[in-house]
């Protein structure tokens, strides 16, 4: 058998090496050893291959004229041919052949010689040559054999392990040049192959490990692929349940062997969403939902939006607001509620919704837009169509370039039969502050109908809607979790990076929006020429009519009996009086009197031994460390103590999103929902490589403790910010807010920390 070899490339050596180079590559190459599994005729296959080589090239003579044909080979295949004519007898003699440089092998070093091409990268080399190799021994091992099929068949592990192995890295090659369903194929041949033959288990389970790390790479690539391609894209979709599977769901816990924890796991499902369209999105994150999994119900929500706007099915809103309602508990999803009711016609509703959202900045653009309106119901309707187009058609492969239009949706006919079967606004109402638990004002308009409704919005867009082609920053930037996320990088085994390719990805547990005005005193309230922005009133509490007459009966007998009674309640009062302070003196002189009688009869001993020894340059206790942290006192917060655990939070606060991201300090001061929405908002920050540089002044203005729980306590306080953005390590933009923050506390372990805050104003 020929083996396309020569003896420089088993040596590792150029043409020109001399006999020192030559001796200590030969040195080096019969030192280094192939991987343990392999058996030791292997080894010496390939050991008597590496001393063949040696041989030929340290004698003079048999190398000069080696040097001759391979030289003609590498630059004139003809000429070489027609020396090897003249040296026939000589080239066949040492195993020569000077039309490929290959040499002659007998069946004992083919072991050897794939080994050897295995180790100079040659992986093509070693299947083609491999293969039919073990097609042959694996035809005649049922047979009756040989002595040298006896020795080919101990040989057959030991060609299996190489072709195995280079299956294994030419996978990897491939997975480096970005040929992922290659590098699968290539991986599963070898592990197919170990597997049938129940050969060499850890090298089954590094091929394995390998294949699991691929998938999500090879799902990026199959669901890329034309919608044409449906074979291959629901092979993909297999991948992706496999995975989710193995997880447990999008942010479970379980062990897909895939290397991506919780957040890279996040980053690759925002990153797939761009190649999926939004039936797909749908059928996936619904039923991902029913796990349950928050972050699967909100990009659900998106999907039945999406498609319930794209394709004029109102029903899929509907459910979409039915699922945002059980995120209501946790999370501040009532701008989302808020867009729902209006793409259900719920113009009431939506509004009333809205002023419950501590979207800022979104409020903020809502009132501007709606200045010359009685209600906000014109700037929602632009806020409305523009979060369409820019937040949320952009993450499905279908309606990345459809035109969002609340004008067509609402004149569809289909929308207005939906629509009109609706409930009322005022039988609504109920529905939503129990969800929110917070209560909605009393609606004077208990008879108004959905037809009504639709039309306002219909009205809304002939004539108040002007789309701005201009609009702030706030609306561009992606409101979930996931936002301008960068794409994740993941490691080979023993190879260099390989990173996925690049998309805008929307982490995790919070599934709001990653703004940077969210859940704090950061946030900013509506401008000056906002402030005109309508107040929820409670309704006014008024007797009934029989209670203000008793009432007004009932005064003038009071002053009757007050004239006719004062005289004898001040006798009263007197007596009561002079009988307690009696009654002190005697108490008084009888303690006085009885402690003098026990002194007298039973004096007390006399202090005998060791006296208390007190120095003027030691204190008589340990006194704490100034750098330790100081205990609060027992009882209800202090103005003091309240203006130290504010002061602390704004610290960790700059702290955790500042260049360092200290997310870990946020657990010495916040607890509850404080503690996992700014983890999350710090985490974001973190993954889009953005943070912020504070500076703070504060003043308390009133501590409320709670008489029947001296653990919990209120604080209203002044907080002017001054924030600096940074993005990518470059500036980006500054604000300057003084604002209003009422902040509940709560003493756990003896140290106060803040549960939630609000921004009054």
């Amino acid at each position: 058998m020929r083996i396309p070899l020569d003896y420089y490339r088993i040596l590792g050596l150029p043409l020109a090496a001399s006999n020192e180079q030559l001796r200590q590559a030969y040195s080096d190459r019969i030192v280094q050893l192939p991987r343990r599994e392999y058996s030791q005729a292997a080894i010496s296959s390939r050991k008597q291959l590496i001393e063949e080589a040696y041989v030929v090239l340290s004698d003079q003579k048999e190398r000069s004229t080696y040097d001759q044909l391979y030289l003609a080979h590498a630059y004139d295949p003809d000429s070489a041919a027609a020396a090897a004519v003249e040296n026939r007898t000589e080239s066949h003699k040492k195993g020569l052949d000077a039309q490929s440089l290959s040499i002659e092998i007998v069946q004992d070093e083919l072991v050897g010689a794939l080994l050897i091409l295995q180790e100079l990268g040659e992986y093509e080399l070693v299947l083609k040559l491999g293969r039919p190799y073990l097609v042959k021994n694996s035809a005649s091992k049922d047979n009756n054999l040989t002595s040298e099929e006896i020795h080919e068949s101990a040989e057959r592990p030991d060609v299996i392990l190489t072709v195995a192995l280079a299956c294994l890295e030419l996978g990897r090659e491939q997975w480096q040049q970005g040929h992922y369903e290659n590098a699968a194929i290539s991986l599963e041949t070898g592990e197919e192959l170990l597997s049938r033959e129940g050969l060499f288990l850890s090298v089954q389970a590094e091929i394995q490990a390998d294949l699991c790390k691929l998938r999500p790479y090879r799902i990026l690539e199959l669901l890329a692929l034309p919608l044409e391609k449906t074979t291959e894209r629901r092979q993909g979709l297999g991948l992706l349940q496999n995975i989710l599977e193995d997880r447990g769901g999008i942010d479970g816990t379980g062990k897909d062997l895939s290397g991506l924890n919780i957040d890279d796991f996040l980053r690759f499902i925002q990153q797939l969403r761009n190649h999926l369209t939004v039936a797909e999105q749908h059928k996936l994150f619904e039923a991902e939902s029913k796990r349950p999994s928050a972050v699967a119900t909100y990009l659900a929500v998106y999907a039945l939006i999406a498609r319930g706007f794209a394709q004029r099915q109102p029903a899929l809103i509907s459910q979409a607001r039915q699922m945002l309602m059980r995120l209501g508990k946790r999370q501040d999803v009532h701008l989302e509620q808020s867009l729902c009711a209006l793409l259900l016609g719920q113009t009431e509703e939506a509004t009333r919704v809205l002023e419950l959202s501590q979207e800022y900045e979104a409020l903020a653009f809502i009132r501007e837009k709606s200045q010359d309106s009685p209600d906000l119901l014109p700037g929602l309707c632009l806020y409305g169509e523009q979060w369409l187009q820019h937040e949320v058609f952009p993450h499905f492969r279908d309606l990345a370039k459809q035109q969002a239009s609340l004008k067509n949706y609402f004149a569809d006919q289909q929308v207005q039969a939906y629509l009109e079967a609706l409930p009322t606004d005022a039988e609504t109402t109920n529905e939503w502050a129990v969800i929110n638990r917070q209560p909605f004002p009393q609606t004077q308009t208990n008879n108004l109908r959905r037809n009504s409704n639709s039309a306002g919005v219909s009205r809304q867009f002939n004539h108040n809607i002007t789309p701005d082609p201009e609009l702030p920053e706030t609306l561009i930037r992606e409101r979930s979790e996931y936002a301008n996320f960068s794409p994740p990088t993941w490691n080979t085994s023993g190879s260099t990076k390989s990173e996925v390719p690049a998309a805008q990805i929307p982490t995790a547990e919070r599934i709001a929006r990653g703004t940077n005005s969210n859940l704090n005193g950061s946030a900013k309230a509506a401008t000056t020429g906002q402030n005109r922005k309508r107040r929820r009133r409670k309704p006014t509490q008024v007797p009934p009519r029989e209670h203000v007459l008793d009432n007004h009966h009932r005064y003038p007998r009071r002053r009757r009996t007050f004239a006719s009674t004062l005289e004898g309640k001040t006798r009263l009062v007197w007596r009561v009086f002079i009988s307690l302070v009696g009654l002190l003196v005697f108490w008084v002189v009888v303690t006085t009197a009885f402690g003098w009688l026990k002194n007298l009869l039973f004096p007390a001993p006399s202090l005998q031994g060791e006296q208390l020894f007190v120095q003027l340059n030691q204190p008589p206790i340990p006194i704490p460390d100034k750098n330790s942290n100081p205990q609060p006192p027992e009882g209800t917060l202090t103005d003091t103590t309240a203006q130290e655990v504010i002061q602390a939070w704004l610290s960790t606060k700059a702290a955790a999103l500042g260049p360092n991201h200290e997310i870990s300090s946020l657990e010495q001061i916040l607890v509850g929902s404080a503690l996992t929405q700014w983890r999350l908002v710090s985490q974001q920050d973190r993954l889009d490589n953005r943070h912020r540089k504070y500076n703070h002044s504060l003043k308390v203005e009133s501590v409320s403790n709670i008489e029947l729980d001296p653990d919990r306590a209120a604080v209203v306080a002044t907080v002017k910010e001054v924030t600096q953005f940074y993005e990518n390590g470059q500036f980006k933009k500054s604000s300057n807010e003084s604002l209003r923050v009422r902040y509940n506390l709560i003493r756990l372990k003896g140290a106060w920390r803040i549960q939630n805050m609000s921004v009054i104003s």
